[in-house]
């Protein structure tokens, strides 16, 4: 039987220097795999709404949605880490953010979940990790504010953006997050971030020094519609969706992936 991951566990593999490996997953049946294949963080993400359900964007997304589909992961996984993302408005405030977070960890059985936003949700973080929810912090690229972005587009590459994303970083460490996932930052601002943290820190689009990496399955087996720069198609090269799965999951751990040409440096 293999041990469960736990963030004890996260937080030995970053300070071992042994990378963390993450996939995205919707269903009892992917769960499955990537959980046989050494997958240690399964991540529900809202990003179902475009791999899953044909939008443009995370927005529409619901807590129904979330907390279906996360009950559905959790019932195919055998060790992984289940953090959950919350969507888009279900935690403006505070109180709103413990509830619907109970839901998906109650009624879903994540392990974690997840926000995106920096200092403006200190308060939230501090309330739910005093109530015992994990929590992820997610800064850079945050898909969730679109519309304010004007798209999917790199953050970090002025000194101020860095100055902010790094300041919200230790911000969001030290109101009780345990874990960070960075995306589309260039790789100086990644490796500077994690290396100051006690939090491990996944990347995806940031370069190859994050403790982890993350991509959406649905890249991973090639058949997205969108092709983002960050992502790699493993199928090709696997034969099979679990080779395609044990490909990743080896190539993060050997430091293989990402290559400079799935970053956000050029």
């Amino acid at each position: 039987m293999k041990l469960a991951i736990t963030l004890q566990r996260l937080r030995a593999l970053k300070f071992a220097a042994e990378k963390i490996v993450s996939l995205t997953a919707y269903d009892a049946t992917f769960a499955r795999v990537l959980s046989e294949q050494g997958v240690e963080i399964i991540l529900v993400g809202d990003s179902l709404g475009m791999v899953l359900q044909g939008a443009t964007n995370t927005l529409a997304v619901t807590m129904d949605d979330m907390v279906y589909h996360t009950r559905l992961v959790a019932a195919g996984t055998t060790g992984p880490l289940i953090l959950s993302d919350m969507p888009f408005m279900s935690y403006a405030t505070p109180e709103q953010a413990l509830a619907n977070a109970a839901r998906l960890i109650g009624e879903g059985g994540a392990h974690m979940v997840k926000l995106e936003g920096g200092s403006w949700l200190l308060d939230t973080v501090r309330k739910m990790a005093e109530r015992g929810i994990p929590v992820c912090g997610h800064l850079g690229l945050t898909p969730q504010w679109v519309n304010k972005f004007g798209g999917h587009r790199v953050q970090g590459r002025e000194p101020d953006a860095a100055e902010r994303i790094y300041a919200d970083a230790h911000a969001l460490e030290q109101a009780g997050a345990e874990l960070l996932v960075l995306e589309c930052v260039p790789s100086a601002l990644a490796r500077r971030i994690t290396t100051s943290l006690s939090m491990p820190v996944i990347g995806i689009g940031a370069g190859p020094d994050c403790d982890g990496q993350v991509l959406v399955l649905h890249d991973v087996i090639g058949v997205s519609t969108r092709k983002p720069r960050m992502a790699k198609n493993f199928l090709q090269q696997g034969g099979s969706i679990e080779a395609a799965v044990a490909a990743f999951v080896a190539a993060v751990k050997t430091g293989k992936f990402p290559e400079p040409a799935h970053g956000s440096d050029h």
